[in-house]
């Protein structure tokens, strides 16, 4: 095997493992309070999703240290590593008050916000839960920079553990918090058992040989403010990327909606499948961008072996999940007791999903070359390319019903291929002429 592709291999798997975990406990958390009803069931729904946003937060601070640990950590400077770890902790400090304070005070408004507004009981159990889940984004705050700061170091094992811990963890405490205090319950169930895996995290953290040969080395010249604005620099366009593709998700739906209840239930269980794959080709680019960013730290530009080895490995999981889909459509939506019509559009969807599919596998793992390399404003700008082309080509196309909402996704997904393509072309031009350049001297 290509020692880059075992290099991206090895990051990868944990990486996976830690998001399908992270996906579970929403699960988790819905069966059980869908024992309390329809307004409980669309409180927990919209109050989780509502996480999704604040992790591109948590991504300003916690994917900016995992760059700049890791290229502190190819190139072997103990001082920098130490650098970049506080700056990533001066920044979570800055903003999870914001957050955390932020939003309990405004968990009304907000509650009646993500839910259209008005009052009921959907309302009122949101705004209960976010009573306690919001304050308890402190926790989740830290526990994304810690993940950051361990991925940094070349550990990917040890996030993927406190994952299965703290959902572990919520498999039993859930159904026992739910029964004593309803939704609020099931929010108090993951701040706690997230609180549980943190301090397993903290610990891990300073015991980690690197980490704790940076904390002992002498700390570089210049103010913690310094260092704090190298990780926004590095982390704001891929915390933007992330609110970018979340936003063209919801926009999507919204466009599917005009399709009516049926297309819009159909679309929902087919795209939540759909993750399944999707996470794969995240933790390939999470397992890119901190490979990336280790190798040009060590002084070796070897972006485009990367990139060609992060395609092959995305286009590996890519190609059979969009044949799956294919093939088990008809089953898979009736394991989620889809009724027939719901059924019928869901299937449809899976089947025409493929071309996106493998376009977006390849796509969203050269990303992770990108992010490792400095790139990630460009990347950002291909982001918004592909978001610009495929709204309007989406609404324009679904009168084709769902098959013409695939054509479109995999159409804007083709440009930002091509876009992609152009700036790793040059990245290879450079690095050959790196290496002609070594072989010359």
């Amino acid at each position: 095997m290509n020692a880059h592709r075992k290099h991206l291999v090895s990051l990868a798997r944990p990486v996976y493992l830690s998001l399908l975990a992270s996906v579970a406990s929403g699960i988790i958390n819905t069966v059980w309070v869908s024992r309390l009803g329809g307004a409980a069931v669309a409180a927990v729904a919209v109050a989780t999703n509502t996480e999704n946003v604040l992790l591109g937060v948590a991504l300003v601070f916690a994917s900016g240290t995992t760059v700049l640990v890791a290229h502190a950590r190819g190139a072997r400077d103990p001082a920098a590593v130490r650098a970049a770890v506080r700056g990533g902790r001066a920044l979570c400090a800055l903003v999870t008050p914001v957050v955390a304070v932020g939003g309990f005070l405004l968990r009304e408004p907000l509650a009646a916000l993500v839910l259209g507004g008005g009052e009921g009981p959907a309302t009122r159990l949101a705004a209960a839960y976010f009573a306690i889940s919001l304050p308890g984004t402190a926790v989740f705050f830290v526990q994304q920079l810690v993940d950051g700061i361990l991925k940094g170091a070349g550990d990917t094992r040890t996030p993927m553990r406190l994952a299965l811990l703290a959902n572990g963890l919520i498999l039993v405490c859930d159904p026992v918090l739910i029964h004593l205090y309803g939704v609020p319950g099931a929010a108090a169930s993951t701040v706690l058992c997230r609180s549980v895996a943190l301090a397993v995290g903290l610990r891990a953290l300073r015991r980690h040989p690197l980490l704790r040969t940076a904390a002992r080395a002498r700390p570089l010249a210049g103010p913690r403010a310094a260092a704090l604005r190298r990780t926004l620099a590095t982390g704001l366009p891929m915390s933007a990327d992330f609110t970018v593709r979340q936003a063209g998700t919801l926009v999507l739906v919204a466009i599917v909606a005009r399709l009516g209840v049926t297309a819009v239930a159909a679309y929902s269980i087919a795209y939540k499948v759909m993750y399944v794959a999707t996470m794969a080709c995240y933790a390939v680019r999470q397992a890119a961008a901190i490979h990336t960013a280790h190798t040009r730290g060590a002084g070796r530009d070897a972006r485009r072996d990367i990139a060609r080895q992060a395609v092959l490995l995305a286009g590996a999981l890519g190609l059979p999940a969009a044949v799956l889909f294919a093939v088990a459509a008809p089953w898979i939506m009736a394991a989620f007791g889809a009724g027939p019509e719901v059924a019928g559009q869901g299937v449809l969807f899976l089947r025409c999903i493929g071309p996106y599919l493998l376009l977006m596998a390849c796509c969203i793992a050269v990303g992770g070359v990108f992010e490792g390399s400095g790139g990630a404003p460009a990347l950002l700008r291909i982001t918004l390319l592909g978001t610009a082309v495929q709204l309007p080509l989406a609404y324009a196309l679904s009168g084709l019903g769902l098959p013409g909402v695939c054509l479109a996704l995999a159409l804007a997904m083709a440009v930002q291929c091509a876009a992609v393509a152009a700036p790793a072309r040059r990245a290879g031009r450079q690095e050959e002429t790196g290496v002609s350049s070594a072989r010359v001297a």
